[in-house]
């Protein structure tokens, strides 16, 4: 039984140990078919995905990272899977958690950070005072630059988390208060709201995957440059 409603997001279960969290790499499970399966329009899709991704990435990159690209197309295949295979029944979100959000967003942060003290120094020094930056606001300018650098892991995981768990707060809210209704139009009004919703939580996993490997990927652009 449900105590509240962020229980839904609960990865603890009646076994000793959870496992709950090998949701996560069921994804993987379906890469070995693109090895000895027959070319389908499916196939041709994803590729047809991950090729626009790569040239778009590759622009957004100078010439010396577009190697970067092929972890970036990575990481959106990983949370998009993540992100759908969340919206079955009986699967576990595991996006839905800052565990698995951060535990992505905070390694690639720390080592572009070390890559790029460490090789572009005076560039990340360039990077904290904006040109055009009078005198007197410069040491302003750094306290804000730096703090706006400090939190963007932060902002990568808490943004994918919080899109996920907003539409599966309301697709629980109305799938429980459906339970109380007798009246059938009002039933079938509410039918008619979840599978919209269940449509918009579609495209919010397919945007929410672009939106962290698009933001990785200029993070990453103003460490190379």
């Amino acid at each position: 039984m449900m105590t509240n409603l962020f229980s839904t997001f609960d990865p603890a279960t009646s076994l000793k140990y959870s496992l709950n969290w090998l949701s996560t790499f069921l994804g993987l499970l379906l890469i070995p078919y693109h090895y000895w399966m027959l070319p389908s329009r499916l196939m041709m899709l994803f590729n047809l995905i991950t090729q626009k991704l790569h040239n778009e990435f590759k622009m957004l990159l100078n010439s010396n990272s577009k190697g970067l690209t092929l972890l970036t197309v990575a990481l959106f295949v990983f949370i998009m899977m993540n992100n759908i295979m969340g919206l079955f029944p009986y699967i576990f979100t595991s996006s839905s958690h800052l565990t698995f959000s951060l535990t992505m967003a905070l390694p690639l942060w720390l080592s572009m950070m070390i890559f790029g003290w460490t090789q572009n120094t005076k560039s990340m020094f360039a990077h904290l005072v904006p040109n055009g930056t009078p005198s007197l606001l410069m040491p302003f300018m750094v306290l804000i630059e730096s703090i706006s650098n400090i939190i963007r892991p932060g902002s990568l995981a808490v943004r994918l988390t919080a899109n996920m768990i907003a539409g599966h707060l309301l697709l629980s809210l109305l799938g429980n208060k459906s339970t109380d209704i007798n009246n059938v139009m009002a039933l079938s009004l509410i039918i008619m709201i979840q599978i919209t919703l269940m449509m918009f939580e579609v495209a919010v996993a397919m945007i929410q995957a672009y939106v962290f490997s698009v933001l990785t990927t200029l993070y990453s652009s103003e460490v190379m440059h």
